[in-house]
């Protein structure tokens, strides 16, 4: 895909979008001014809210978004460990990676970062991954995107909302979101909005701060910025990233004179992230090169990276049914950190592939019950998720569709926006023979995806397979009136 001979309009909404990294003037001296409080003229806090849930449900529906539970606590607990850092947070934060070998990331209305899984093998260490994500969400904080809105009053701000949309289902899936991109620009050649770089810059500002603040090396986004230069003037091809936004050496140069005077100091990578690197490589990756000569590199190192390298490889055996030699590696660094929510997940995936269901129902069960003693830690919180997720799973694989259906009904209620939970529930009120239930719940999982006629017609349909007058026939009733009304608030922004 070459953004390059797009529109002018589309070229320019793609600048404040991809935004590792673009075209930036020589530095400016500091302090650059804080302009992020206004914005309110033309966009709302709440319109922004609504907008991004609207996007977020488009995405899941049109991107290949990764649900894999440890992968989202991850990034979940690093984007918000950034966002406790931040200023002028206005919104709630969510964090999503998409299966993309293309490095990227994104924001957009509402707390929304994206991030592509690419940045998890091109990045060295984690300082350099929660610099891009540092940078974005000082997009965020700055309401960047609400500001450009407003300094077009003249634009109907629906038609400028019609082609974002646009725009951001093709960074996340470029071929889903072509077709959208070229329909939504056909009517619109004039320039929808303009962007200034002291945006730019005031993200780099500002996202180095909060990287400094989290206690991560401020170094590290100029050293992932002179990265991409370095990468782009080497490639056979353009980056995608590059190819409308050149990386001058200001840029580059600008950062690190902000890091340097900032306090220096070596930190490492947390073990979560080398786990999270090898998994990304070895279950969502092609790039077999990539993984091979990481797995090489770790395991030749010691400690956390060496114990990421043995993770992997358990991993790659898993991946080709190679069970027992996958159980061989596992095994023994289960038997040092048994509370180890990585190894954990693994394990009983083997033991489920291998029709041990009631061993791993009991393993599941018992750090479910040590995870407990722990709940005012957040990290215990964050792993019993993960936890009740596969516990969920071995429930519906070894046949205890009670218990499964009990589990879920709870954490549906607790996490609603997870499409894990939903999915889940529907398979296990599908085995139970609660057509209703079963209904109801394919119901949200459409929701979440964006397909709300879809949704109210599946749960009418629920609502009719209910007893009359039953407690579950008036909830369907009252959630077919609440998506109704969704409906037609998204209808405004669909129609262009």
């Amino acid at each position: 895909m070459v953004f390059f001979k797009l529109s002018k309009t589309v070229i320019t909404l793609l600048s404040i979008l991809h935004c590792w990294p673009t075209t930036t003037t020589a530095a400016v001296s500091d302090p650059l001014p804080d302009i992020g409080t206004t914005a309110g003229g033309v966009l709302s806090i709440n319109q922004e809210l609504a907008l991004g849930d609207f996007y977020q449900r488009q995405m899941r529906a049109r991107a290949p978004i990764i649900n894999d539970p440890l992968l989202s606590q991850y990034i979940d607990q690093l984007g918000n460990k950034l966002v406790l850092n931040a200023h002028s947070v206005l919104t709630p934060f969510h964090f999503y990676l998409i299966n993309n070998d293309r490095i990227n990331a994104f924001a957009f209305f509402g707390g929304n970062v994206v991030l592509h899984s690419s940045l998890l093998w091109h990045t060295e260490n984690e300082s350099e991954l929660a610099s891009v994500i540092a940078h974005e969400i000082a997009h965020v904080t700055q309401r960047h995107l609400a500001r450009a809105m407003e300094e077009t009053k003249s634009t109907a701000p629906l038609t400028w909302v019609g082609m974002l949309g646009s725009v951001l289902l093709t960074m996340a899936n470029p071929q889903a979101g072509m077709a959208a991109l070229n329909s939504t620009i056909a009517g619109n050649q004039q320039g929808i909005i303009s962007f200034t770089q002291l945006n730019e810059q005031e993200a780099d500002r500002l996202g180095i701060q909060i990287l400094q603040r989290s206690g991560f090396d401020p170094q590290a986004m100029a050293n992932f910025l002179r990265k991409l230069a370095d990468q782009a003037r080497y490639a056979d091809a353009p980056l995608e990233i590059l190819q409308t936004h050149p990386l001058p050496e200001s840029r580059v140069s600008d950062v690190r004179n902000r890091a340097d005077q900032m306090p220096a100091g070596s930190v490492n990578s947390s073990q979560e992230y080398w786990f999270a690197k090898v998994r990304i490589l070895a279950m969502y990756s092609q790039k077999n090169n990539l993984r091979d000569d990481l797995f090489t590199r770790l395991n030749k190192s010691t400690g956390e990276q060496q114990l990421a390298a043995k993770y992997g490889q358990a991993i790659m055996f898993f991946q080709t049914k190679n069970y027992g030699n996958s159980r061989h590696i596992l095994e023994p660094l289960l038997a040092q950190q048994s509370d180890n929510i990585w190894f954990l997940d693994l394990i009983t995936d083997i033991d489920l592939a291998e029709n041990k269901n009631a061993q791993a129902i009991a393993r599941l069960q018992q750090a479910m019950s040590r995870k407990q003693i722990h709940t005012q830690n957040t990290d215990d919180k964050n792993n019993e998720k993960v936890l009740q997720l596969n516990l969920a799973n071995a429930y519906i694989k070894g046949g205890q569709l009670v218990a499964a259906g009990k589990l879920l009904y709870s954490y549906t209620f607790a996490y609603p926006d997870d499409l894990n939970g939903w999915d889940l529930l529907t398979e296990a009120m599908a085995k139970q023979g609660k057509r209703d239930e079963e209904l109801a719940a394919r119901a949200e999982s459409l929701a979440l995806r964006g397909n709300l006629p879809q949704a109210i017609e599946v749960l009418s349909n629920a609502s009719t397979q209910a007893k009359l007058g039953s407690l579950n026939q008036a909830r369907y009733d009252t959630r077919i009136d609440q998506l109704r009304a969704l409906n037609r608030r998204f209808r405004q922004y669909t129609s262009f």
